[in-house]
């Protein structure tokens, strides 16, 4: 494959598909295209039944330093609507497990990406930073109460206020990651991680996200519920557990809603 300066490349693996942040000399800086370009992989990637899970990082020894500043006034000009909302919105309402894998500069809206992942593992050398005031920025809505129902409203403006930098373990402190682990350990971790998820019953995972992030009504939760009758997930998941025997689980989720 040739690889452009700028772009989001797309690796799947068995059930799992990864997603690498790539814009060389940037830190993997989002350019306007790259913001563009995120929501559709996600569309292709959602509607494929062999991914189980994503995993969201950066090429090299950075995440993501951010959105890419000299394209500051394509972004300005879209107000709350931009393409790097869309695209971060498109991100948390992906309908599969996603982990954002961490390492180096997480910033702006590399960090905007990393919190609308379900999880965050992070790596030692992991720096993170919200600095629109560093910036003269208002942060649209949608980004600042996901960071907030994160971190708690009280991290949440310390970081808001102050623009710092903070490391891996402060962020492991305040919630804004679920994991630090050193930089050798970290890519391991993240394949331990992803294959228990796409091992389990992804009727019981699918659910549980929607149900978690507030993405399912009295409706869908009954819809959920006769599915655990109809599908057979759960008489397969007590007979593995009676014969001592890994379950075999083959429920797909229907197209999303």
């Amino acid at each position: 494959m040739t690889v452009a300066d700028a772009e989001l490349l797309v690796e799947v693996t068995g059930p799992v598909a990864t997603i690498v942040i790539h814009h060389a000399g940037r830190r993997n800086a989002m350019t306007p295209a790259m913001w563009r370009q995120l929501p559709a992989l996600l569309d292709g990637l959602e509607t494929d039944p062999s991914v189980r899970a994503l995993v969201l990082t950066g090429a090299g020894d950075t995440f993501c330093a951010g959105a890419d500043l000299g394209d500051l006034d394509e972004l300005l000009d879209a107000g709350d609507a931009s393409i790097a909302v869309a695209a971060e919105e498109r991100l948390a309402a992906f309908a599969k497990p996603t982990v954002a894998a961490v390492r180096g500069a997480c910033v702006g809206g590399g960090c905007q990406l990393a919190v609308a992942c379900d999880l965050r593992i992070a790596a030692t050398d992991a720096r993170f930073g919200v600095p629109p005031a560093r910036l003269g920025l208002v942060y649209p809505a949608p980004t600042t109460r996901r960071l907030a129902r994160l971190v708690g409203p009280a991290a949440a403006k310390q970081l808001l206020f102050t623009a710092e930098l903070i490391d891996a373990e402060r962020a492991l402190r305040v919630g804004l990651v679920d994991e630090v682990l050193p930089i050798e350990r970290l890519a391991g971790r993240v394949e331990e991680i992803t294959a228990a998820v796409t091992a389990r019953s992804q009727l019981s995972v699918t659910a549980a996200k929607e149900i978690i992030d507030d993405r399912a009504d009295q409706e869908r939760i009954a819809w959920w519920h006769r599915q655990v009758r109809d599908s057979g997930e759960a008489r397969e998941g007590v007979a593995a557990f009676n014969e001592r025997r890994p379950p075999r689980f083959d429920w797909v989720p229907p197209a999303p809603r």
